[in-house]
């Protein structure tokens, strides 16, 4: 038998815990946030890209770089790395989360639960690790900030996104540390987080966005991206891909091959009852579709299965490579980097994909980590750089309640609600430093395009 690494014999008081909290306040002020916005032994822009860009295959790589290109929003989102490198010179209080690694305000969105109901939820977990807490809470703020200059907000309204945010995230912990265990584990989980957190402005924008996401499910894939064959010696239909290049593109024989073993392979990895479910499928086609930004590049194929009479469900297997955070905190390493971000989605999500899972590829001699999961689960989004200015603030409260549900899944609420007890300076000091960063992220996105101007980077757009 294992050793315990628990102790269910020594009670220790809900005061003591929150005391703990507020003591880490006289190592890291939380008015310590406002600082500068790089660090000072950071990448070079153009270095860090190229780093970022090796292992991807070559002839994507120029269309990640358009995709960069579009906005410095866009340039944010796909270059958590950098940004790590900024977080990882600053303070932190020393309480460690489970990380989203990647929380800005666009991965946050909609999916349904395995009861077919619309939640929202972070939905991103590719560069999950265990980290401090606060490198999500101003990666959010900082993607306020952008989202917001992109939508058109003033410089007013950017700063109050971002400060409502942090504040949010604040109340939201000290309200979880306040509950039952088990009240606090299961919160937050649908459109009632709206009015809790007083963002009732974006209660239209969520039933509208929810409206489509009830019909964002694998029977509208295959309405659309798919054909019906008959093979006329057996009489049996079957769907296939309908190719869109460079989006979605057939793949050969080989990796047809690959996909399928390694989907076999993949069973293994999903709860018992589940095996029963998935194995009722079998494969019709895989087809590669190239998704994101940060994500472009990399090997992301789509498995077309059918199921009980017409019954069709579309599955994304996406490679998994080690998260950008991993060079700027202490040695972890995962035995399967797919193995990371399931676990990573598992120990966060209120509602996890009852198919996600991981498993390894062969493809071209080279043995590859990847997720498995769903890939239209009623999913949908609230594009925040879309929404009316007056809206944004409302949206930093929503997405701040939902990290800090999130982080509490992995870290005791009353630890960071001590330290952050009553402590409003910490919302003024997070959002200045998330201007203080766009702004950085602004003249980073400058250097990219000088760079694809002058004709040292190519850049393509689809």
């Amino acid at each position: 038998m294992c050793a315990n690494v628990f102790d269910f014999r020594s009670r220790v008081s809900t005061e003591e815990v929150w005391a703990r909290g507020r003591a880490l306040r006289e190592r890291t002020p939380v008015e310590s946030r406002d600082r500068v916005a790089a660090a000072a032994d950071r990448p070079e822009v153009l270095d860090f890209i190229a780093a970022s860009n090796r292992g991807r295959l070559p002839h994507l790589i120029p269309l990640r770089i358009g995709r960069m290109t579009a906005s410095p929003y866009s340039f944010f989102r796909g270059s958590a790395g950098l940004m790590a490198a900024d977080l990882a010179a600053g303070p932190d209080s020393g309480l460690t989360a489970q990380l989203c690694g990647d929380a800005h305000a666009a991965n946050f969105g909609l999916y349904g639960s395995p009861r077919g109901e619309i939640v929202m939820d972070i939905n991103d977990f590719d560069e999950t690790v265990p980290g401090p807490w606060e490198w999500d809470l101003e990666r959010l703020a900082a993607s306020l900030v952008l989202a917001g200059r992109e939508g058109g907000a003033s410089e007013d309204e950017c700063l109050a996104a971002a400060r409502d945010a942090a504040r949010s995230y604040r109340l939201t912990v000290t309200g979880l540390a306040e509950q039952p265990f088990l009240t606090s584990w299961t919160a937050l989980p649908d459109e009632s987080v709206i009015e809790q957190v007083n963002a009732d402005a974006l209660l239209d924008d969520f039933k509208k966005a929810a409206k489509k996401a009830r019909k964002n499910n694998s029977a509208k894939v295959a309405r659309k991206w798919t054909e019906h064959l008959e093979d006329h010696q057996t009489g049996i239909g079957s769907r296939k891909f309908i190719p869109d290049p460079p989006v979605l593109t057939l793949v050969n024989d080989s990796v047809t091959e690959a996909v399928i073993d390694g989907l076999t392979e993949y069973v293994g990895t999903l709860r018992e009852s589940r095996r029963r479910l998935i194995t009722r499928f079998t494969v019709s086609d895989i087809a590669f579709r190239i998704v994101g930004t940060g994500s472009v590049g990399l090997h992301s194929y789509l498995a077309l299965l059918h199921g009980n009479g017409d019954e069709v469900l579309v599955l994304q297997i996406k490679q998994a490579v080690p998260s950008a955070l991993t060079p700027y905190l202490p040695a972890q390493i995962p035995r399967h980097e797919g193995e990371r971000i399931v676990q990573g989605a598992r120990s966060v999500q209120a509602e996890t994909d009852i198919l996600l899972g991981w498993t390894t590829l062969r493809i071209n001699g080279a043995e590859l980590p990847f997720i498995v999961r769903q890939f239209r689960n009623l999913k949908g989004d609230i594009d925040v750089s879309a929404l009316d200015s007056d809206h944004l603030d409302d949206y930093g409260r929503l997405a701040g309640a939902l990290l800090a549900r999130a982080h509490t899944r992995s870290l005791d609420p009353r630890l960071v609600a001590g330290y952050l007890d009553n402590a409003e300076p910490f919302d003024e000091a997070v959002a200045r430093f998330a201007v203080r960063y766009a702004d950085r992220t602004e003249a980073d996105h400058a250097e990219l395009l000088a760079a694809v101007k002058d004709g040292r980077l190519a850049a393509e757009t689809a």
